[in-house]
């Protein structure tokens, strides 16, 4: 059997089709456990083998993993190591399948829109890399991103000769608005401005924007330009996933790419891009995908007949199978719990611990207090310590924390749905008692 035969026995030519109905769940999914009754945040904790001795407040870092996900992930590992060719053939397309769908579910949007990947960085090179840009264009960002986009960003406009701008999103931290983040987005933009890329959550303070109001803005602005010359707003969406109770057309957004191991709690080593069916076109694919009527065609020796869509994004080759097949039970047991609960919890938290670090004076929050400005990350400085200083002894007394990767450095915490009250009651109380030089 050669190559190309083999590829087309093992179903790794994922057809637009057979996402288009359901199909029967998968023999394999069905012999899963079902996971206990989610009816209290206890229940729910028991669902991951976390220590007890540590309170873990960085879990959007890299997400444990639920039950579900643990025994997906060993039941397709389990098929794969004892009959690796013939598990692959008779799973791998309805598998797939089942994870678009779930994630479908999830964001309220069509399978076919949906590419999968291993991680935000991944998707975030996969959607710049490959973005229709005119060297009279320019794509404009934030100083506030990370540096996955910041990088994927430079790469493209050395590609293709466009400009690449960055600006500020707000003068001061401490008195930021949404009116403020929309005004000035709006008055940034040029008539040649084609691409804005933003993040959701930042990482580096907390700050949430508001995705929905800067795509309403933008709207009104696209209004009166050319298909060609419309503005696309692109968001890293990370860490607003797994807490915000949205859907992609809440958001409105053009694409929407994120890592599933955060706080989704999905398998490690997994994402997605989310694009709108009318903007797919302008991406460009730019590893080959084993899935859709391209390869199908490739196949037969025809040429394709297709169009972009996010089932031809998805990467082809061969990857970690067992997790990325697992992933679609991350998206089943948040909306098990419930979109809507999760984030009212992880909300009520957040707002717990942020108004108890008000309250201290060595403490400076950074993090809005505002539910409609943050999310689920909460940034601060503690008086004569560093941030390394702070997590060291915060380490000390069994909290987990970290620190910002970025130029301007803070501690950071944040309680999620794997916290307690009494646990964020006890980080306060820990974080009261240190002292740094000169405080």
């Amino acid at each position: 059997m050669n190559r190309r035969d083999f590829l087309v026995r093992t179903g790794l030519l994922l057809s637009t089709g057979l996402l288009a109905s359901p199909s029967p769940e998968p023999q394999a999914l069905a012999e899963l456990t079902a996971p206990s009754e989610l009816d209290n945040w206890d229940t729910i904790r028991a669902q991951f083998n976390l220590t007890r001795d540590r309170i873990h407040m960085a879990g959007f870092l890299l997400a444990s993993h639920p039950q579900p996900v643990r025994e997906a992930i060993d039941l397709h590992r389990r098929g794969l190591d004892e009959n690796p060719a013939e598990y692959l053939h008779e799973n791998s397309e309805r598998l797939e399948g089942a994870v678009l769908r779930a994630a479908a579910d999830y964001f309220g949007v069509q399978p076919t829109d949906i590419a999968l990947t291993d991680s935000t960085t991944m998707g975030l090179g996969l959607l710049y890399g490959g973005l229709r840009v005119r060297a009279d264009q320019e794509i404009l960002t934030t100083t506030h991103d990370h540096y996955s986009t910041a990088m994927s960003l430079q790469l493209r406009a050395a590609h293709t000769g466009a400009a690449l701008r960055q600006i500020p999103l707000y003068q001061q931290l401490a008195t930021v608005s949404q009116e403020e983040i929309v005004e000035t987005l709006v008055k940034a933009l040029r008539p040649q401005t084609r691409i804005v890329a933003v993040t959701w959550v930042h990482s580096s303070t907390g700050l949430k924007l508001p995705i929905r109001l800067m795509a309403e803005a933008l709207a009104k602005v696209n209004a009166s330009r050319a298909e060609a010359d419309q503005v696309l707003l692109c968001v890293d969406g990370v860490h607003g996933l797994g807490v915000e109770d949205v859907r992609m057309e809440d958001l409105g957004c053009d694409f929407f790419i994120a890592g599933c191991h955060k706080w989704l709690f999905g398998p490690r080593g997994t994402g997605v891009v989310w694009g709108h069916p009318r903007a797919w076109p302008v991406a460009n694919a730019i590893i080959p995908s084993f899935s859709g009527e391209a390869y199908q065609s490739w196949m037969k020796g025809i040429p394709p007949g297709e169009t972009l869509s996010g089932v031809v994004m998805t990467p082809g080759g061969f990857h970690s199978f067992e997790h990325r097949w697992a992933l679609g039970e991350a998206f089943k047991f948040h909306q098990t719990i419930g979109k809507a609960r999760i984030a009212t919890r992880i909300h009520a938290l957040n707002h717990q611990f942020k108004e108890g670090l008000a309250e201290m004076g060595h403490v400076t929050l950074h993090t809005p207090r505002a539910n409609d400005l943050s999310a689920g990350i909460v940034c601060f400085e503690i008086q004569g310590l560093s941030p390394e200083e702070v997590v060291a002894r915060l380490h000390e007394r069994g909290i987990i924390a970290s620190v910002t990767p970025y130029a301007t450095r803070y501690a950071r915490l944040a309680p999620s749905l794997l916290t307690s009250p009494e646990e964020v009651n006890k980080t306060l109380r820990e974080i009261g008692n240190l002292a740094g030089r000169g405080a």
